[in-house]
């Protein structure tokens, strides 16, 4: 094992705190992860981790160490392909994550013509609402939609996603079309959608004419956690949901859920890939990334 690859198994176990992670995100035995790092250690004449039955925590040496590692292994990555030819395929892992009913409605069906342009590409795609942690998880990018906590991510903005407000047929039938916000109070119930139970759901959400964002408060018997379930719920008549207009379109072209106060629509939700800061990016999520900002462009609008 040579002295980049020692650096690399360095920085996975600092990454991650823990020398069983970094092992199994490595595919390496924990013994030969720790290895690495002791004969790191034993070259350099400092020690770069605390270890506790606990965690793993870097020393300050570890903390410089790792800085200028991250940095040699960049201009070591880009001087390596700097006369390599790219490949016409791509090959290897690729593990990604986003929203489920993005991955269900638009992107698993086009993934096939993907892969056939990449037959040696093995994607691990994750579909589901939580927030992953990318660099503890082995993600090499994720797609959020909506507002972004602080990180030190990269960020990459796609556009906005417009949002409908839906309601099922059956709803509309019992409860009415409400014409105005104010309409709402009158017997209709929203299902709520909140990213971890125990928050309190702002209730409807539009802009008004002035282009300030307001807040209708509003009962609702159910509350949910996955994108799934939301529209789950509308379908069976829960309440109304406001929803990305072109995950709802298959729906409202079929009838299933109708369209409700049409004017007051939700400020478009922004879209946006986030990985993990790389100078040297591995060409697959480099083709990836740009396939999935083309794949979702005709849904988003642009700055």
């Amino acid at each position: 094992m040579d002295q980049i690859d020692a650096m690399r198994i360095f920085l996975r176990v600092a990454e991650l705190a823990s020398f069983t992670d970094a092992a199994a995100s490595l595919g390496l035995p924990k013994a030969s992860i720790s290895a690495a790092v002791q004969r790191l250690e034993t070259r350099l004449g400092t020690r770069l981790l605390h270890r506790t039955t606990r965690r793993v925590q870097l020393t300050q040496d570890g903390l410089a160490f790792s800085e200028r590692c991250r940095d040699l292994i960049a201009d070591y990555d880009e001087l390596d392909a700097l006369f390599r030819p790219e490949p016409a395929s791509l090959d290897g892992r690729l593990r990604v994550d986003m929203p489920s009913g993005v991955a269900r409605d638009l992107v698993l069906p086009a993934l096939p013509a993907f892969l056939a342009e990449h037959p040696e590409l093995a994607v691990e795609l994750s579909g589901t609402d939580r927030r992953v942690d990318l660099v503890r998880e082995g993600f090499d990018c994720v797609l959020r939609v909506g507002a972004l906590d602080e990180s030190s991510l990269v960020a990459r903005p796609l556009g906005r996603w417009p949002l409908v407000n839906v309601a099922s047929a059956g709803y509309v039938a019992r409860h009415g079309r409400p014409a105005t916000p104010a309409d709402l109070a009158d017997g209709h119930r929203l299902v709520h959608y909140l990213p971890a139970f125990g928050l309190r759901s702002p209730g409807f959400e539009y802009v008004d004419a002035d282009g300030a964002t307001r807040f209708v408060p509003m009962a609702g018997a159910l509350s949910v956690n996955s994108s799934e379930t939301y529209t789950a719920a509308a379908l069976a008549g829960l309440g109304i949901i406001q929803s990305p207009a072109s995950v709802m379109q298959g729906h409202l072209d079929s009838g299933a859920l109708v369209e409700v106060l049409p004017g007051y629509r939700a400020a478009p939700m922004p879209v946006t890939l986030l990985y993990a800061h790389r100078r040297q990016l591995p060409r697959r999520v480099r083709v990836f990334m740009d396939w999935i900002e083309a794949l979702l462009a005709p849904q988003l609008l642009r700055d």
